[in-house]
């Protein structure tokens, strides 16, 4: 079971850039949960992807601690989650629930991808620490950094669009 949550049921396994697909992955079935079933739905499917990807990559890697295995895509998909979470949450707060308009999700995509790929400050730090660990806490970095540049860019957006 811990495999099957590491690579997140198989989509770990598709090739090219299994990581880009967990998070492509992870992208439209958030849009889906908040659309569909609202907030508080990826609220909570985040938190639970969270903790079972702590959990799993930890027996995953138990016996290779330094490993970071392109297949393990869980880690995207906490951190693609949480990246959406912000723009959900703004809505949210705003009394919009069960809608996300169109450019929210494919910023926190792209966003998320640059923080993933790129790998700045904490993002880097968190992924030089070679450990179960590490290898989850990366990617909830990307996801934070993401989830905070799609609400800059969205503020930004709205205040030139709407001067």
């Amino acid at each position: 079971m811990s495999r099957a949550i590491a690579t997140f049921f198989g989509v770990g396994l598709m090739r090219p850039a299994p990581g880009t697909w967990g998070s492509l992955v992870a992208i439209v079935l958030g849009w889906a949960m908040l659309n569909y079933l609202g907030f508080w739905s990826l609220v909570i499917a985040t938190l639970a992807v969270t903790a079972l990807g702590f959990w799993a990559v930890a027996r995953e890697l138990a016996d290779r601690p330094t490993d970071d295995p392109s297949e393990f895509v869980i880690d995207e998909v906490a951190g693609q989650w949480l990246a959406l979470l912000f723009p959900a949450a703004a809505f949210w707060w705003r009394g919009v629930d069960g809608w996300l308009p169109y450019p929210a999700p494919l910023a926190a995509f792209l966003f998320f991808r640059l923080f993933d790929i790129w790998k700045p400050w904490l993002v880097g730090r968190a992924d030089r620490r070679h450990d179960p660990a590490g290898v989850m806490l990366d990617d909830l970095w990307a996801g934070l950094f993401a989830g905070l540049s799609t609400l800059a860019a969205g503020i930004v957006y709205h205040a030139v669009l709407f001067l």
